[in-house]
Parts: C-alpha cells; sequence; structure tokens
C-alpha cells in the first residue's frame, strides 16, 4: 500500500539547513496497523507530513496504493488526499458550526455527492462509531471522546485507502483513549491500512507494528502480537 525508498528532507532558513529525514526506507502493507514513535525532532512529524502529502521530499520517492507521489502542485496534492487519505488529528479539526453529521459528510460535498447520499453515508458512519443518536448536536456540545469520533467518522467517510492519525488520543484521558482506540483497532480488524503517530506506549503496543525514528532515520521497527483494549482495561 505504501512504499517509502530513500526519503530525506531538509528545511532551509538562510544560509542553515536542517536535514530531518536521512534516507528513510518504509513499507507499509495492505492492512497493516502501524504506530510511528520518536521524541521532538525525530521526524516523524515530517514523514507524516509527507504521507499526508502536506510536504514533499527532497529525494526519494514514495508510492501510495501503486501511485507515484510526486511534483505535486496543491490541487493534485488536494485531489490525491481526498482520494487516498483519511485524516484524524489530536486537536480533532471539526467545524464548530457544523453539527456533527454535516461534519462527517464535508468529505463527501467535496467529492461531489449528491445530498441525500452524502447524509445517508454520514450518518451510517457515524452510527459505525456509536454516535447516530448524537448527529445533529454542535461540537461544543460533545466531549473529547466524542469529538473524535465524529473526527474518525469523517476520515472514512470518503473510504480513504489510508487513514492517518496525528496524535488522536493525546488530548484524551486513558480511559477514552482506550475507548477510542478500541473503535481505531475494529476498523483496522475490517482492513483499513491505519498509521498512527504517537508518543505513548500504550497506544503504541495497541497497533500491530511499531516504527521507532530518531535524528531523522529508523532506528527499530517491530512486528507485535496486537494488545486488545479489553486487556488494557481489565489490567
Amino acid at each position: 500500500m505504501i512504499e517509502i525508498k530513500d526519503l530525506h528532507k531538509s528545511y532551509h532558513m538562510g544560509n542553515n539547513s536542517l536535514h530531518v529525514l536521512k534516507g528513510i526506507n518504509f513499507n507499509v502493507e495492505d492492512g497493516e496497523m502501524v504506530a510511528i514513535m520518536g521524541s521532538s525532532g525525530s521526524g516523524k512529524s515530517t514523514l507524516l507530513n509527507i504521507l499526508g502529502m502536506l510536504d514533499e521530499a527532497d529525494q526519494g520517492s514514495y508510492v501510495l496504493d501503486n501511485t507515484h507521489i510526486k511534483n505535486l502542485n496543491e490541487k493534485l496534492a488536494a485531489r490525491y488526499r481526498n482520494r487516498f487519505l483519511g485524516f484524524v488529528f489530536q486537536s480533532f479539526n471539526l467545524i464548530s458550526y457544523k453539527s456533527a453529521l454535516d461534519n462527517v459528510a464535508m468529505p463527501l460535498y467535496y467529492q461531489g455527492v449528491k445530498r441525500s447520499k452524502r447524509t445517508e453515508r454520514a450518518m451510517s458512519y457515524l452510527d459505525k462509531v456509536g454516535l447516530r443518536d448524537w448527529a445533529t448536536h454542535m461540537p461544543n456540545e460533545l466531549s473529547g471522546g466524542q469529538k473524535q469520533r465524529v473526527a474518525i467518522a469523517r476520515a472514512l467517510a470518503s473510504d480513504p485507502k489510508v487513514l492517518l492519525a496525528d496524535e488522536p488520543t493525546g488530548a484524551l484521558d486513558s480511559k477514552t483513549s482506550y475507548e477510542v482506540m478500541e473503535i481505531i483497532q475494529a476498523i483496522n480488524d475490517e482492513g483499513k491500512t491505519i498509521l498512527i503517530v504517537t508518543h505513548e506506549d500504550d497506544i503504541a503496543h495497541m497497533c500491530k507494528r511499531i516504527v521507532h525514528l530518531r535524528d531523522g532515520v529508523i532506528i527499530d521497527d517491530q512486528r507485535i502480537d496486537q494488545v486488545r483494549v479489553k486487556e488494557m482495561t481489565n489490567v
């Protein structure tokens, strides 16, 4: 699903240059659930931005679902993001003046889906995350966990190839974090490819694979037995 080869990225500030990614080689198979970990400055956010087509590498190749991602202008990048990717953020990024249902339906609007079909599909994804009864509520009427569930439903609404989650539990307490991860695990069990950037070790171990970055290189890439949420909550 994802093939990264010899990826380099530097940022230039005046006469200074910061080499952030230093030859990343990284493949993700269809249906994997991968945690990306690393301290501040390790390059994980830069890698996520490149995977999300929010930035472009200086050197190397990025192939997503057999499509070479390169030489993107903003219009093409936006089209590819809408076609391939769903995003979940730590801060939820919901539109404050739109209901939960309308937030979930937003990606479908940009895909040109008719209103009746948008509403039907958005409601089905709210149902998937257990929030059908909250469809008409505004974001300020939802808890943090409910907001993240809406964000997950929105990310899934356009049926992306890959779900990218940037610290999806970072703003949540432990119990709510595990509830959100249970939903994400269930989505992965249905076959969706998921990448999660996290600094939380327990969250990472709920994935099937953990990739550690340090100083712009991968220092460890391990496959693990996925820890189910029920095991975590019974400890």
